[in-house]
């Protein structure tokens, strides 16, 4: 290898124009930051939009960009809307309301040519190479493949979160760390990059600097700057959607954060190094790319086609959730509840509850977020680890713990344990010992392994002693929480002896993505914590005094009572000793009773859609099974999302496939409609991010989903390669979406259906620009219920509104929103 650089370290280019100066260039690496959605680490995993950074853009205008700059579909392909049409599940009719539907000059004319359109395929849209791309292609080296090994190689290292045995050195910030370790990777060099460690060293201290100088030298325009920096943050996959989760918890704190664009700084000096290292090669065919990114980004006629079949599939749906809305409810008694059982508004919820009001017609349930409105920083016993159980949008208000002081001895005794168990993990774990420990101590783990490996293993639930709020709340703050919270699920009077608030969370084995299958409302955690600081704040004395003064009567002999819904086996962990329970021992045994006959039928109903199982019975047994990729449908399948009494919903089986939010206009009317506000600026927000997560992972896999299972390697313990190494995955994994024959998730943007009011709906949406745009651009739909439940208005945009024609609902109606 030549000792002489091959790379200008110095000097800058301005092919194409006039330098461009350091804040044009800022600006434009900040907005290409922000078309970056975020991904969460593996520990508190959160399901999120990833088309977060277009909201603002229709379906095809999004189509448009991500197709110039990553070959990425947004629709699903031709032969899908073509098989709904054939079978009759999309109809002529939904073709055309989908058609009329469409902002788009370039539409088709009419319903004929849009069934022509859709019985071919779907036009390849050419993607832009980057430099790389075109470097590759001049030298026969793979340069975007090398690029995505070394930098996942030093990425790991830099984000690891504890993972790592050797922990990479701390103290930089992200650009000058990589330097630190480009300046002494030689495998660029062995490649044919010669001098880049060289390059590499001398290149500016500053990432703005660094990006500016890349910029020119590249001889990139103004208008260019947009698609071609989103084009280069989205090649770095999963480290990318981290660092823009850095940003966004920083913003969140008010705070600042650099890593993301340092990150475009990096993927920018491969870009420099190898032009400058091939420019006689690329130079005609770079100037072609350049221009083609400066023209602004509009919709293609083949991406407004399938944007129209899109809608014309969801208008299918929504024309069968209607029918199943209109039909007659069954007759509701207004005696006193036999139990009351409040769950997350989440998808799977709906099966159980649906079970459970059939064991016992005086059983009540309700639908709630799943953190219960407790926005809570927590502390599990034994742990300083703060852990945020709450949704990713907000900041905690309270902070909690687990155990009480007079439990100081079992707390220091875990701590104790844990830290035993830790440093027994690395000696096992660590360069030189571990050969040692396989041969000496292997035999010791034969008993563990096949009792492990057989499923054998009792997996309990989560069983920390009582939470408690650190510090404790005065008592004014503890009786307004309550009333906000108990005005939010429309629970203000006729309270059950019995009141169970059912947090909800998974219990698998062998699963990086376990906490994903966790409650999205808590941060990716279980949420048996908020259900008991819940509880604990309602089963108060004096708290309940003050409620009724503020008018809500709660009985003196209504016990709250903090629980479990554990959705992989649909059993019920009750937490009453977290209260004195004594005088409801008989209730508390027969809401047992209940459960259990309930998660038997619930567990009878969810066997028909998993692969490889065939009696309730099964699905227990899942849950432990190490090579289990599906161990329940978490949710996939989720199409809607309703915000209206119960007895809109009761009786109706919507297959596990709707949120469910108890809500009560004529009561929040009285307060201004405070929570229909929060409402629709929280659980829809977050509803919308599940949805459109797993719209992203059906649609388009390669890029917003995370692979194959069998394949994962835990990373920095952050997220996932597929493999050993590369791009870190984020998204979904394809076991997630497909049962290995047919997708199990219908790709569909959810459509919201609220009972209120559409002037109040409008006063919202006007004061929430981001919540507008959602529904404004079609990443949501959105309707208004009438008093009788029925979908009586659809959202057109621009706070305007349609009436809505639904038919009588057919005697099959119910079975048809499956």
């Amino acid at each position: 290898m030549s000792t002489k650089p091959e790379i200008e370290p110095l000097g800058v280019s301005t092919r194409g124009g006039s330098p461009l100066d350091v804040t044009t260039i800022d600006r434009a690496a900040d907005a290409a930051a922000r078309q970056i959605p975020p991904v969460w680490p593996i520990a508190s995993y959160v399901a999120v939009n990833p088309f977060l950074g277009q909201t603002t853009q229709s379906l095809a205008e999004v189509g448009a960009r991500l197709g110039r700059v990553g070959a990425i579909p947004v629709c699903m392909p031709r032969a899908w809307y073509r098989e709904r049409i054939g079978n009759g599940t999309i109809t002529q009719a939904d073709l055309a309301a989908a058609l009329e539907a469409s902002p788009h000059a370039g539409k088709p004319g009419d319903v004929a040519a849009l069934t022509a359109a859709a019985a071919e395929a779907a036009p390849a849209q050419p993607t832009l190479p980057t430099v790389a791309d075109l470097a590759a292609a001049a030298s026969g080296t793979d340069w975007p493949g090398l690029i995505a090994d070394r930098f996942g190689a030093w990425a790991g290292g830099y984000f690891d979160r504890g993972q790592a045995l050797w922990a990479a050195p701390r103290g930089r910030n992200t650009w000058s760390a990589f330097r630190a370790y480009a300046t002494h990777d030689l495998t660029p060099e062995i490649m044919g990059l010669d001098g880049f460690a060289a390059f590499v060293a001398e290149a500016p201290e500053s990432a703005a600097a660094a990006i500016t100088r890349a910029a020119n030298r590249l001889g990139l325009g103004e208008a260019a700057l947009d698609t071609y920096f989103h084009q280069l943050l989205l090649s770095l996959g999963g480290w990318a959607q981290f660092a823009r989760y850095e940003l966004w918890r920083a913003e969140l704190l008010g705070e600042a954060d650099a890593t993301i664009t340092d990150l475009l700084a990096i993927r920018l000096l491969w870009e420099e190094a190898l032009f400058c290292r091939h420019e006689a090669a690329i130079l005609d065919r770079w100037q072609s790319v350049r221009a083609d990114h400066a023209t602004p980004v509009a919709p293609q006629a083949a991406g407004i086609v399938d944007e129209v079949l899109q809608e014309a599939a969801e208008r299918a749906a929504q024309r069968a959730l209607g029918e199943a809305l209109a039909a007659p409810p069954p007759a509701c008694e207004e005696a006193r509840p036999a139990l009351q059982a409040a769950f997350c508004i989440d998808v799977r919820s709906e099966i159980f509850r649906r079970s459970l009001e059939a064991v016992d017609p005086a059983i009540r349930t309700l639908g709630f977020a799943g953190f219960f409105g407790v926005f809570a920083k927590h502390r599990r016993f034994a742990s300083d680890v703060e852990e945020l159980r709450l949704p990713v949008l907000l900041n905690p208000t309270v902070s909690s713990c687990s155990g009480h002081a007079d439990e100081a001895p079992d707390d220091l005794a875990t701590r104790y344990a844990a830290r035993a168990r830790r440093a027994w993990g690395r000696f096992k774990l660590a360069a030189v010992s571990s050969f040692a420990f396989v041969e000496a101590m292997g035999p010791v783990y034969v008993a563990k392994l096949v009792r492990e490996a057989l499923g054998l293993s009792a997996m309990a639930a989560p069983n920390d002693p009582t939470p408690r709020f650190d510090p404790d709340l005065d008592l004014a703050t503890r009786i307004t929480a309550a009333e906000t919270v108990l005005r939010a699920m429309s629970l203000t009077r006729g309270f059950a002896r019995v009141v169970v608030l059912a947090g909800h969370g998974a219990n698998v084995v062998n699963n990086p993505h376990a906490s994903g299958l966790h409650c999205g409302a808590c941060g990716g955690y279980s949420g048996e914590v908020n259900a008991r600081l819940l509880a604990l704040l309602l089963n108060d004395r004096p708290t309940r005094a003050g409620l009724a003064a503020r008018g809500i009567e709660v009985p003196a002999d209504t016990l709250f009572v903090g629980a479990l819904h554990d959705t992989t086996t649909d059993t019920i962990t009750l937490y009453d000793r977290d209260a004195a329970a004594a005088d409801h021992a008989s209730d508390l045994a027969q809401a047992r009773r209940w459960f259990a006959a309930a998660g038997k039928a619930a567990r009878g109903e969810r066997v028909a859609r998993l692969p490889r199982a065939s009696a309730e019975d099964d699905i227990p047994s899942r849950a432990r099974d190490w090579a289990e990729v599906r161990p329940e449908w978490a949710l996939a399948g989720c199409k809607a999302f309703i915000a209206a009494p119960r007895a809109r919903t009761l009786g109706r089986s919507l297959k596990g496939r709707a949120f469910l939010h108890d809500y009560d206009w004529h009561q929040d009317s009285a307060h201004g409609f405070g929570v229909l506000e929060l409402i629709m600026t929280a659980p829809v927000v977050v509803a919308s991010w599940i949805s459109l997560q797993y719209y992203g992972s059906t649609v388009a896999p390669q890029t917003f989903g995370s692979g194959n299972k069998l394949l994962h390697n835990v990373v920095g313990g952050i997220g996932v390669f597929e493999g050993n190494g590369g791009l870190m995955r984020a998204g979904l994994p394809w076991q997630s979406v497909h049962d290995g024959e047919a997708y199990a998730h219908e790709p569909l943007r959810l459509s919201v259906c609220i009972e209120a009011p559409r002037e109040a709906m409008n006063d919202i949406l006007a004061r929430h620009d981001g919540v507008r745009a959602l529904f404004d651009h079609r990443w949501l739909h959105l309707f208004a219920m009438d008093d009788d439940g029925r979908l009586a208005h659809r959202y057109t945009g621009d706070l305007n509104w349609e009436a809505v024609a639904m038919p009588a609902a057919a005697p099959h109606a119910l079975d048809a929103v499956a």
